[in-house]
C-alpha cells in the first residue's frame, strides 16, 4: 500500500506543477505520469524517431510511434514542406493527440552528428500549431531515460483517436512573405540555426549558398549538453551567448534553418525554456527561400555585425 500512496503523492505534486504548458520534463517525472494508476490521466507518449526499427528495438512504455517525416512532403517542387492543415490534423488525431492530455515527446541518438532531438522539437511545433497546449519534451531523451535506470520496452502501443482543439496557433509560424516584410524592421532578428558552414555557404547541400541577409548564426547544438544532445542546457548557461549574438527577449525573433527542424529546436528553447515572448518559426526555411521568386531572393555568405 505504501508504494501506491507514495506514487499518488508524487502525482499530486506533479499535477500541481505541470499545469497545461509547454516545456521540458525529467525522466523521473515522466515515469511517474506514465505509471498513473488512472489510465485516463496518463500522458500521450510520442516516439518521433524516423527509424521505425529503433522503435522496435526499444521505446518508452506506452509510446506511440509517429515518424516525424510523415508530417512533411514535397509541395510546388520544394521538398519536406509541412503538409496542409487537414492532412496534418488527420495524422495527429491518428497518433492520439488530445487537447485534454499531457504529451511527452522524445527521440534518441545523444551524440553529434546525430540530430534526432530535432524530430522531437519539430513534432512539438506541429502539435503547438494545431492548438495543443500541454507538451513536454523528455529532457535527455531515451538516453536520459535509460541513464536514470528506467528500462525501455518492446511492447507496441497504439493510442485511441485523439481530439484536437477547434482553433490552433498559426501565429507561431512565419511565412516567406512575413520574413521578407519584417526582416529589416527595427526590433526584428532572424536566427539561422544551421551549422556555421552552411550559414556561410561552405557546403555541398544547397542549391544556393549562404543565408538570408541580416540573419545571425546560432547553431542549435549550442543549446544542448555536449554529452547528450537531447539534454537542454539551463538558460543561465547560454544567456550570455544568446545576448552576444543579439538574440534578446525584447526582439521579435524569427528562427529558420535548412528544412525547419533545427529552427524548431531554437524556437522551442527560446519560447519555452528561456521564456522569450515573441518567437516564430519560418517553416519554409532555406529550402524554400532559395527556390521561390525564381531563385532571385538575395543571399549572404558573410556574417552581419550584431547591433
Amino acid at each position: 500500500m505504501k508504494p501506491i500512496l507514495t506514487l499518488l503523492a508524487t502525482l499530486a505534486l506533479l499535477t500541481a506543477s505541470l499545469r497545461a504548458e509547454i516545456g521540458l520534463i525529467s525522466p523521473a517525472d515522466a515515469k511517474a505520469l506514465i505509471e498513473n494508476p488512472d489510465a485516463a490521466k496518463r500522458p500521450i507518449v510520442l516516439d518521433t524517431r524516423g527509424g521505425y526499427k529503433d522503435y522496435f528495438r526499444g521505446h518508452l512504455p506506452t509510446a506511440h510511434h509517429i515518424n516525424f517525416d510523415t508530417l512533411r512532403g514535397t509541395d510546388h517542387a520544394v521538398p519536406v514542406q509541412y503538409l496542409p492543415e487537414d492532412i496534418t490534423r488527420a495524422l495527429l488525431l491518428r497518433a492520439g493527440a488530445d487537447k485534454n492530455r499531457t504529451h511527452i515527446i522524445y527521440a534518441t541518438g545523444e551524440k553529434l552528428p546525430n540530430d534526432e532531438i530535432l524530430s522531437a522539437s519539430m513534432v512539438a511545433h506541429v502539435l503547438e500549431k494545431a492548438g495543443i497546449e500541454d507538451i513536454r519534451i523528455l529532457d535527455g531523451g531515451l538516453p536520459g531515460w535509460q541513464a536514470a535506470g528506467f528500462a525501455p520496452t518492446q511492447e507496441y502501443f497504439g493510442n485511441p483517436t485523439g481530439s484536437l482543439p477547434e482553433k490552433g496557433h498559426p501565429e507561431i509560424a512565419a511565412t516567406i512573405d512575413d520574413v521578407l516584410a519584417e526582416k529589416d524592421q527595427p526590433g526584428v532578428i532572424l536566427v539561422d540555426a544551421r551549422p556555421q558552414n552552411e550559414y556561410l555557404g561552405q557546403d555541398e547541400i544547397w542549391l544556393r549558398k549562404g543565408h538570408i541577409p541580416g540573419a545571425v548564426s546560432f547553431h542549435w547544438a549550442r543549446l544542448m549538453a555536449s554529452d547528450n544532445t537531447h539534454k537542454f542546457k539551463p538558460f543561465a548557461e547560454v544567456k550570455a551567448e544568446l545576448e552576444k549574438a543579439g538574440i534578446t527577449p525584447d526582439k521579435k525573433v524569427i528562427c529558420y534553418c535548412g528544412t525547419s527542424r533545427e529552427g524548431s529546436l531554437v524556437r522551442f528553447y527560446l519560447a519555452h525554456v528561456a521564456g522569450y515572448p515573441n518567437v516564430r518559426l519560418y517553416e519554409g526555411a532555406w529550402k524554400e527561400y532559395v527556390w521561390v521568386k525564381n531563385k532571385s531572393l538575395p543571399a549572404e555568405t558573410t556574417a552581419p555585425t550584431v547591433k
